[in-house]
């Protein structure tokens, strides 16, 4: 989840090696959603479980209208921006009392833009964060404190699992609001089931990369191909799934999820690691990887198996999609996900979508309520999340269940930095609710890390922290694409970093950790 494929996993609901999205194509029924005048309870659109949802909000004082400035990434502002605002803003008025300015600025533009936004104090209500950003603003003072205010907004509080409130705390203070969606990690081998099925039937039951190794041999035989297809960030998750980074960006330290001893560690130097390395390494050597791996900045587009970050469906609706026609029968690949090792929750993992109010803001509660309203009203979401109704998108009726049938794809918000995915409309193209269906139990059965609601203060250990940063960018090429033995060059580069104070780095992140489990 640190990725900023993250990113574009979100933008298409997975993180991974893959992006997409899907197009509606169903029927051209529409219903409108009902607005109740009395300004204290709508009754929403039918929400995607099949049940009404119902949404009570405090009324609005009269005659008061407040606009709220939200500032989103995605595809850059909506070419029928004010079409929206013309429909939205009336429905949030009615409700809440609330108009929205929303300013959407394009991925590529969004860390210079973010940036200046926080260091100029420039205004804002509410603004899009994750992991990478968060802690470091918070420091600086940006975000609004909504320990204290979110008890007003028990709706809201209650959306999320209370460890998911956990993950987003510092020093015991929560300053942004987790979107609830894929909010745990779990990493997939996608595989092209037809050649899978021909050369490794046993393809189902392999979950880790050792599981892999004979598949992977008679299917280079068989193809005379490389089945796995890599560029230079490898596969990071051989330690990502098993270690908690603690939020340092450092991907040799960690924390186990599973040891229970708590201890922070060099997680190369690990055996489950160490092993999962010199698989790779064994894979490269034999030719399973592209050997020009090292030096890719983009994967190939077609592999017989990948990893990516997500949930069962995705293999059918973005991951198949995206890896284009098949080279051995010139057709659309029939794509299979089977999971590889467990489902995991981190603070990492919650923060990946955050929208978090400015300290300056002059209406933190009406800005707290409008995503109580986002996160609980069904149509609220699904304008944000598909755009103009009428135009994008209809409701429609499908076997007795109200979806949505999108009518294009030009609409470029994001709807990852928005709010919860749990009320969101299906589509008419989505054959089951596979946010219920996998999603939730993939989050419901994750393994929280010891140090969910830990935040690790650097400031003492900054400067060592990005020497070894930079060490570890140096080396982490060869070794997650398994192009050299990390037998050598791991040591090699445990030595380097060593020598800019590793250890150092690990023996504060312990005494805090062990502060912090103390309580």
């Amino acid at each position: 989840m640190k990725k900023i494929l993250a990113l574009l996993l979100a933008a298409v609901m997975v993180a991974g090696l893959f992006a997409g999205c899907t197009t509606g194509n169903g029927g051209s029924d529409t219903t409108t959603a009902p607005v109740d005048n009395s300004g204290d309870t709508t009754t929403a659109p039918v929400d995607n479980n099949g049940d009404t949802t119902t949404t009570t909000t405090p009324a609005t004082p009269s005659g008061e209208v407040v606009t709220l400035k939200w500032y989103q990434v995605g595809g850059g502002q909506p070419g029928n921006y004010d079409a929206w605002l013309a429909q939205i803003n009336p429905y949030l008025e009615e409700k809440i009392g609330v108009n929205l300015d929303v300013q959407v600025v394009g991925w590529g533009d969004w860390g210079d833009r973010r940036s200046v936004i926080v260091s100029t104090n420039e205004p804002y209500d509410i603004m899009f964060t994750n992991m990478d950003t968060y802690a470091a603003d918070v420091a600086l003072g940006a975000f609004a404190d909504l320990t204290d205010l979110l008890e007003n907004y028990p709706d809201l509080k209650n959306v999320l699992p209370a460890e998911y409130w956990d993950a987003v705390r510092i020093d015991g203070r929560i300053y942004g609001v987790p979107a609830y969606k894929d909010s745990s990690m779990t990493n997939y081998f996608v595989w092209d089931a037809d050649v899978a099925a021909e050369y490794f039937p046993g393809y189902k039951d392999a979950h880790t990369l050792a599981d892999l190794t004979d598949g992977l041999k008679a299917i280079y035989e068989g193809t005379g191909t490389a089945p796995v297809g890599l560029n230079k960030d490898g596969i990071s998750a051989v330690a990502g799934n098993k270690y908690d980074g603690l939020g340092a960006g450092l991907g040799t330290l960690g924390v186990s999820y599973t040891k229970g001893d708590n201890k922070v560690v060099c997680t190369f130097e690990q055996e489950d690691v160490m092993n999962d390395l010199r698989t790779l390494h064994e894979w490269y050597v034999n030719g399973y990887i592209n050997q020009d791996a090292p030096n890719l900045d983009s994967a190939p587009t077609y592999k017989v198996v990948a990893v990516a970050q997500g949930w069962p469906y995705a293999a059918v609706t973005t991951w198949g999609p995206s890896l284009g026609a098949s080279p051995f029968t010139g057709e659309a690949v029939n794509c299979e996900a089977i999971q590889w090792e467990n489902t995991v929750l981190s603070n990492d993992t919650v923060q990946g979508s955050m929208a978090c109010i400015s300290a300056s803001s002059a209406h933190p509660d009406k800005a707290l309520e409008l995503l109580q309203l986002v996160n609980t009203d069904s149509y609220v979401r699904d304008m944000l999340y598909y755009g103009v109704q009428g135009e994008n998108w209809d409701y429609v009726d499908v076997n007795g269940e109200q979806r949505v049938h999108k009518n294009n794809t030009d609409w470029s918000m994001a709807g990852y930095t928005q709010g919860s995915y749990f009320n969101v409309t299906l589509d008419d193209t989505t054959e089951f609710n596979y946010w219920v269906e996998e999603v939730q139990k993939l989050n419901e059965s994750a393994i929280p890390s010891p140090a969910l609601g830990f935040s690790f203060d650097t400031s003492s250990v900054s400067e060592k922290l990005s020497a070894c940063v930079a060490v570890y960018e140096k080396y982490k090429s060869v070794l997650l694409t398994g192009a050299m033995d990390p037998e050598e060059i791991v040591p090699q580069m445990m030595s380097e970093m060593r020598a800019n104070g590793f250890d150092d780095i690990v023996a504060e992140a312990q005494a805090q950790l062990d502060a912090f489990l103390a309580g």
